[in-house]
């Protein structure tokens, strides 16, 4: 029978063997140690020698898994610089203050999280006295991305350094009365302390890998020297199954970022119960990292283990410890010492042996307490060597006790994530257990008090001592002042104010136009951003390449295919285009990282990203909230946009509905430019309110969307209408009359209104010839840039009437004295233009693209959907006819000369 793990005569022709007999020596010495010493000795030695190779650069598929120890051996441990037993005393008054927090605030039904930092505790305090840079330390300081459920510790800390007070804690996710605490790191809710809003799982370390590579983007072009900065991302274990949490891992390795931290609380526990109840989640996250490429340091076991370790003479303890799975690794903590003497070690005869010489006192701290992630010495040896590896970024694995030091009753239970309080008699043995001195007379009609050592006190004077030498409190988020960035020159937005004349243009194309005049700005061009997944050449940006380059921090290492052609594929080192793949995760991730700049790094960058449209905010809405979240600014570009625009693509690239799903992020100002001066105005308007001179009462933190087509259509030149920019911004302005589009309408004949935006706007002025030349009806066309801004607009409006404010919405505004009724449309559903129907005076009705979209030429799909100049004609005339203005045997005669 043949031997399924023999090596086959396939594999052997692809790996040719030049000394047969040199070969066979190597397999029988495996073999008799197999033989004389057991498998495990013979798998040791293979370890070991796979070990040295790798070390030693030989060229072999990397090592993906370890033994269940920690990665750097205790003899190797460098000693903890300051005074550990104040550092302890520290954390006891966080862990403290943490839990108090969260139970006091439970009588209200708000909420919180207890277990999370229970059991990160020491992987904050040793990073905050020993390696986080400030924002007051050269450069930009560290970014830290900080695990959500984690949050009542760092409050805790920031309240025994000074920065919050028991008011504040008191007011933890109560955040109405305006002196409250978000519950999570939400920059726009606190935006003094928090940086990077974490709690939407596995958006933290996709974003953490883009930000530690847009800080070396910088730094490759010129623009800041962020070599002092470092990226700790602060993970669970169980977040680690969100597909983004790993899915730039490769990236971070193949760009070398050693700039970047992974610090991963393996609590082995999730929200529901074990993260790998049968399985072992810390090794096979150690084999997801090492395969791609990352440097993985394991701090699993604590000072406790140590013993252990020297009695295991047979490695049978390593391979007990690689058996067990994680489910019982939780078990073990909370049983006693006879089970898990029975249990873990007896199974195995050296084990047995081995657990005789233990007492139950050790197998209980061993099994109970002791955990790496619980030890300032085993953490800081292990940010240590992180912050010291180079070449490639670090993934720490921490192993710790989810609920550690809160009692029997929180410790490795599965429902430990939805417990919110603890008893106060709970707190009193948490007390006893901290070593804190808080009385029982502290304990006031059984509410569990705060605790401080005092503002003068050795904790408190240690603690602040350690944040100065390291650049000022962390975390922190700092808006250096910076002087607004000159406006762009007006030529680059003036020179599509005449049109384009005889020659058809898509607005994808005319926003491209204006981009590559904006970057030659002498001033401001280096400070834009373009960023693209792999569709550059769709949206007409390949001309770009051999101007702006795109960004590589190896450079261009091989001789272009297309080098003899104009608009050569051009890689730099200082390249501006991040050309990011098929990867709209990782360019919003990009997006992110850029349009935050101006407070990271206090530089101001000006991000656009440019996408088909129905794969932005259907694919990475989350990633748009955390953008706002985060107080980003800059332009996101929907190409190739509309439900009937892309022909022949079909129902997964006709979007219909992105208006919609970006009218419900407060940060996004959402349009659907029709012509190219409309383009040009807006992002005009969105550079001077974001980057340059705001005006009283707007808020700079915004995000502008912008819907772009790629249908060329003439382009009309900017019509003299009285205060056209206005319009073109607040959402909606007149772009003509019937009498001003040439066309004479009879006598008192019926006037309707016809808004439309984006490419319909189009088809509603085809519409307006139809309806004047068959039907006699006179139509006055409108442009709605954006329908989301004017219902906005018209919300302020009725808010601000509620407080006993006249103030009458633009919407309404523009329409006052407008004859006839209204009739709207677009290329998307008709809850996008249905939007404002409320503040219309008029009579309303809409059209639109509803439903799944379809292959076919623009013409039928827009006929399918009910869209096109003829649909509209019908629309409008039984708008008409039901006011008595034309004959109701108009509509059908319209229907059926139009085949509707």
């Amino acid at each position: 029978m043949t031997d399924p793990n023999a090596i086959q005569p396939s594999e052997l022709d692809q790996l040719p063997d030049r000394d047969p007999e040199e070969t066979a020596e190597w397999q029988a010495s495996l073999d008799a140690v197999t033989k004389a010493a057991g498998p495990h000795r013979a798998a040791y030695l293979m370890r070991r020698t796979l070990e040295r190779a790798e070390g030693a650069g030989i060229a072999l598929p990397k090592l993906l898994e370890t033994d269940y120890v920690n990665s750097i051996p205790t003899s190797a441990e460098p000693a903890v610089p300051g005074d550990e037993a104040l550092e302890q005393r520290i954390t006891a008054w966080n862990r403290w203050n943490a839990a108090a927090m969260v139970t006091r605030g439970s009588k209200y039904g708000v909420g919180g999280h207890i277990a999370t930092f229970a059991s990160a505790a020491w992987l904050y305090e040793t990073g905050f006295n020993h390696f986080f840079k400030g924002k007051e330390a050269d450069g930009s300081g560290d970014q830290l991305y900080i695990q959500g459920h984690a949050s009542p510790g760092i409050y805790a800390r920031a309240f025994l350094d000074g920065r919050l007070n028991e008011e504040q804690l008191d007011n933890f996710r109560r955040e109405a009365g305006g002196n409250g605490l978000p519950s999570y790191p939400h920059p726009r809710r606190l935006p003094w302390l928090w940086e990077f809003p974490t709690v939407s799982m596995g958006l933290g370390p996709l974003s953490a890998i883009y930000q530690a590579r847009f800080n070396r983007y910088l730094a490759n072009r010129g623009i800041k020297d962020t070599a002092g900065s470092h990226v700790w991302a602060f993970l669970g274990d169980g977040e680690m199954d969100e597909p983004e949490s790993t899915a730039a891992l490769a990236l971070a390795a193949r760009e070398e970022l050693d700039n970047l931290t992974f610090v991963i609380n393996c609590n082995l526990q999730r929200l529901d119960g074990p993260v790998r109840a049968n399985f072992k989640i810390v090794q096979e996250l150690e084999a997801q990292f090492r395969g791609a490429g990352w440097n993985v340091v394991k701090t699993l076991w604590g000072t406790a283990w140590d013993e252990l370790f020297r009695l295991d003479t047979t490695g049978a303890l390593v391979r007990r410890l690689r058996q067990v799975p994680d489910a019982q690794i939780q078990t073990y903590q909370t049983r006693d010492a006879a089970y898990i003497r029975q249990d873990f070690f007896g199974g195995d005869p050296a084990l047995v042996e081995m657990a005789k010489l233990l007492s139950d006192d050790k197998i209980l701290e061993c099994f109970h307490l002791s955990r790496g992630g619980h030890e300032a010495r085993k953490v800081f040896a292990a940010y240590k060597a992180a912050v010291e590896h180079k070449g490639a970024p670090t993934v720490i694995l921490a192993q710790t006790v989810k609920g550690h030091t809160l009692g029997e009753g929180f410790a490795s239970k599965n429902a430990n994530h939805q417990m919110k309080k603890l008893s106060v008699d709970e707190f009193k043995n948490m007390r006893d257990l901290l070593e804190l001195p808080i009385k029982d007379s502290d304990f006031v009609d059984g509410v569990v008090p705060y605790g401080h050592p005092g503002a003068d006190s050795p904790e408190v004077r240690y603690l602040q001592e350690r944040r100065a030498a390291l650049g000022g409190p962390a975390p922190a988020r700092r808006v250096h002042p910076v002087a607004p960035l000159p406006a762009p020159a007006e030529k680059a937005f003036a020179s599509f104010d005449k049109g384009s004349g005889s020659q058809n243009v898509a607005t994808t194309m005319a926003f491209v136009r204006l981009v590559k005049d904006l970057v030659r700005d002498k001033e401001t061009g280096k400070r834009w951003v373009p960023i693209v997944p792999d569709e550059a050449r769709t949206f007409g940006m390949e001309s770009l390449f051999p101007s702006l380059g795109i960004y590589s921090p190896k450079g261009q290492t091989y001789e272009p295919v297309d080098r003899d052609q104009l608009m050569y594929y051009k890689e730099a080192k200082n390249g501006q285009i991040l050309n990011e793949g098929i990867t709209e995760a990782g360019s919003m991730a990009d997006f992110i990282a850029a349009s935050t700049s101006y407070a990271t790094h206090g530089e101001a960058m000006i991000p656009f990203y440019i996408f088909y449209s129905m794969f932005g905010w259907q694919r990475t809405a989350d990633q748009m909230w955390q953008l706002g979240d985060q107080l980003g600014r800059g332009f996101l570009v929907g190409a190739t946009a509309g439900r009937t625009t892309l022909t022949g693509e079909g129902l997964q690239h006709a979007d219909g509905h992105s208006p919609v799903i970006a009218a419900t992020n407060p940060a996004a100002l959402s349009y659907d430019p029709a012509f190219a001066y409309e383009v040009a105005t807006i992002v005009k308007d969105g550079l001077r309110r974001m980057y340059g001179e705001a005006a009283p009462g707007e808020d700079q933190n915004v995000f502008y969307y912008l819907t772009v087509y790629n249908e060329p259509m003439p382009q009309p030149a900017k019509p003299s209408v009285d205060r056209i920019d206005e319009g073109i911004v607040k959402g909606l302005y007149r772009f003509n009359t019937a009498e001003s589009a040439g066309i004479t309408p009879p006598a008192n004949a019926p006037r309707i209104q016809l808004l439309g935006s984006g490419t319909a706007i189009h088809w509603a002025l085809k519409a307006q010839q139809l309806l004047a030349e068959e039907w006699g009806v006179a139509a006055d066309v409108w442009s709605a840039t954006s329908w989301s801004e004017l219902r906005r607009d018209a919300l302020e409006a009725d808010e601000a009437l509620l407080r006993g404010e006249e103030r009458v919405p633009f919407v309404r505004q523009a329409l006052q004295g407008a004859e006839g009724p209204v009739l709207a449309v677009s290329d998307y559903m008709r809850q996008v233009p249905d939007q404002i129907a409320q503040w219309v005076e008029q009579d309303w009705s809409s059209l639109g693209a509803d439903g799944f979209g379809l292959s076919d030429t623009r013409e039928a799909a827009r006929r399918h959907f009910g869209v096109d100049a003829e649909s509209i004609v019908v629309a409008a005339l039984a708008q008409l006819a039901g006011r008595g203005e034309v004959k109701a045997a108009s509509v059908k005669e319209a229907r059926e000369k139009y085949g509707l």
